[in-house]
């Protein structure tokens, strides 16, 4: 397992399936050698009934209880990892959830960040197209103030024309300072979610190494 295939729901969906069969073989095959083993014995046992002495009849009967409380023995064990190995897949899936979500938000923050930064050009490309024309405006403006004749009249016009683009250029650079502020908090966002997957990304792996475990102590108990 790794995070990648944590990720693919259809191999996790394999995976699972994969475990319950094999679990399912290992308990047919276990159940049926003792069967088998339990068969054979109480077969024995009425053949004894002729042949062998009352010694070698409770010896096969002690048998037979022995087999019969190690079958429900290693049943018992074999339900408690299977229930284990339930446990943890169920908080697997939960993990892969809370991965995407997080995940899906973070492309959103990015998103969002993208949009805000193009956003911040454009306003930065028309500050600069602001300062450009005001310095123009102040250009005109000393121009008219020497040729005009009306000189109070073209001063009155330019001064005003030249306030409203002052008050046009502070609202802009108004904005301009809230985008940043609003972009800043963002990219802390963003920072907070890669963060936050790192962390999850850890314990996904580290119940895939617990899952492992599980399924190794599954198997040796079985193997006994």
């Amino acid at each position: 397992l790794s995070v990648t295939s944590v990720e693919d729901p259809v191999i996790m969906s394999k995976i699972r399936q994969n475990l319950r069969e094999k679990h399912a073989r290992h308990i047919a095959d276990l159940r049926a050698y003792y069967d088998a083993e339990i068969h054979s014995l109480k077969q024995q046992l009425e053949a004894s009934h002729k042949t062998a002495s009352d010694f070698c009849d409770l010896y096969v009967l002690n048998r037979c209880d022995q087999l019969d409380a190690a079958l429900n023995e290693a049943s018992a064990r074999i339900k408690d990892l299977e229930n284990k190995n339930a446990m943890l897949e169920r908080q697997v899936a939960e993990w892969q959830d809370r991965f995407y979500t997080v995940n899906n938000n973070s492309k959103g923050l990015q998103e969002r960040m993208e949009e805000m930064r193009t956003n911040n050009k454009e306003k930065d490309n028309t500050i600069s197209q602001l300062k450009s024309r005001l310095q123009d405006l102040e250009e005109a403006f000393e121009k008219a103030y020497k040729l005009s004749d009306n000189k109070n009249t073209r001063l009155k016009e330019e001064n005003k024309m030249f306030q409203n683009l002052l008050g046009e250029y502070e609202s802009l650079g108004k904005e301009h300072e809230r985008v940043k502020d609003t972009l800043n908090t963002t990219e802390n966002k963003l920072l907070d979610a890669n963060t936050q997957i790192s962390d999850l990304k850890r314990t996904i792996s580290k119940l895939e190494a617990q899952l492992k475990q599980v399924e190794h102590e599954n198997m040796l108990k079985l193997r006994h």
